[in-house]
């Protein structure tokens, strides 16, 4: 690591600026990368040297520049690092290459009824580590970051899931120890709705300032709170856990003996809504093989959602309340319709309400954004100087194929 203000140091800020400009806006020529950081030609020609000897970019094309000789272009290898995001919940586990450039890789997935009995930690996110490298042929030498989403709450003092019910043969403490263990490489472990708000801000057009609340409403109900772009964890990780909150009786489903607001809207509730409405026996399991829920169910259902949404209106005063999971999805905009006229017909609130944006599996969308970013600061430091490539890319093959 070279001493501040050496000429080498300064010489490692540049070439980290001229990395940063190549992220930012791809492949750029040298006089490009002068242009655009406001430093000469000579200077942005050193930058492309020191980036093109500590092999972190290459020759991508050519520019032509009118009558005199083409410039070469010059772009971020995308084969110098990559990550595995993967979405651990009670229908299995989900995994997908991340790489430089954000490409859209094959997702491994493994249901739970076809999951060994010997289940554990390090063992599920081993096979989706293996399974995402094998969907996309990348050797697993390069993984170099793991990002997991698990239906818990994490404490990032303690390291310690709230609860592992939805996750067997998982244990509650030490959770990302015990993977970075195993693996041998840096692992994050979230809670899966708060990886679902990162995908809902990167997919919707909400205002750089704006407070979001994302309501996951599936199995059980989570809240996930954006404040201009940073989701809110809480001092013990457990912000959002909402689904413990004691149900108010009588104001909108006088009927209801739910002791909280997991027991009123979660997949058992449901259930027995689509019984009670003459739709469905098994409401839940035609939500999770996306069907749409009918008016009949969402008209008992979204009162009883409006409850879970009026405290975090007293509390947050959202800009914009926004229905996620496989529930949300379901219900579609009738479901946020319905349920903020319950809102506004027995409380002063009218708040602004709509379903999710997010297409795909939010969770892992969340966890290839935040690994994307991980893996573009850390490329930005080896060009600064700041950390060194080791061998612990040899360790995590050798690791992974012991354990899965």
């Amino acid at each position: 690591m070279a001493v501040r203000g050496t000429p080498s140091w300064l010489g490692d800020q540049n070439a980290a600026t001229a990395l940063r400009l190549l992220l930012g806006h791809g492949p750029l020529s040298r006089n490009g990368i002068g242009e655009r950081s406001g430093l000469s030609k000579p200077t942005a020609a050193q930058m492309i040297a020191r980036l093109e000897e500590k092999g972190l970019i290459e020759v991508v094309g050519e520019e032509s520049i009118g009558r005199g000789p083409s410039a070469a272009l010059y772009g971020v290898r995308n084969d110098l690092a990559y990550g595995v995001a993967v979405n651990v919940d009670q229908d299995g586990v989900r995994s997908t290459l991340v790489d430089l450039k954000g490409t859209a890789h094959p997702v491994a997935s493994r249901a739970a009824s076809g999951m060994p009995a010997d289940r554990s930690a390090a063992r599920d996110v081993a096979g989706a580590v293996l399974g995402a490298c094998e969907s996309a042929g990348v050797d697993l030498a390069a993984i170099r970051h793991v990002c997991v989403g698990v239906p818990s709450s994490v404490d990032p003092r303690s390291d310690e899931l709230s609860s592992v019910q939805a996750l067997p043969g998982w244990s509650r403490k030490s959770i990302r120890h015990q993977i970075e263990e195993a693996l041998g490489c840096e692992v994050q472990v979230d809670n899966d709705v708060n990886l679902a708000a990162v995908a809902e801000r990167r997919a919707a057009d909400f205002a750089p300032g704006a407070t979001v609340a994302l309501l996951w409403v599936g199995y059980g109900i989570g809240l996930a709170v954006d404040v201009a772009g940073t989701v809110l964890r809480g001092a013990s990780g457990g912000a959002g856990e909402i689904g413990n909150l004691p149900v108010p009786r009588g104001v909108f489903d006088p009927d209801s003996d739910a002791p909280d607001l997991e027991g009123l809207l979660g997949a058992a509730a449901l259930d027995r809504i689509g019984r009670e409405a003459g739709w469905s026996d098994h409401t839940f399991e035609q939500v999770l093989a996306g069907e749409t829920l009918p008016q009949r169910v969402l008209e008992v259902y979204a009162p009883r959602l409006a409850q879970s949404v009026i405290p975090v209106l007293g509390v947050l005063d959202p800009d914009l309340v926004v229905f996620g999971g496989p529930v949300g999805r379901s219900g579609g905009t009738l479901l946020a319709e319905l349920t903020r006229t319950a809102i506004r017909n027995h409380t002063r609130w009218d708040p602004a309400v709509r379903t999710t944006r997010v297409a795909g599996d939010a969770v892992l969308d969340g966890a290839r954004a935040v690994l994307g970013d991980r893996l573009r600061e850390a490329l930005v430091a080896r060009a600064a100087g700041t950390v060194s490539e080791d061998d612990r890319s040899r360790i995590i093959a050798a690791r992974l194929r012991g354990i899965s």
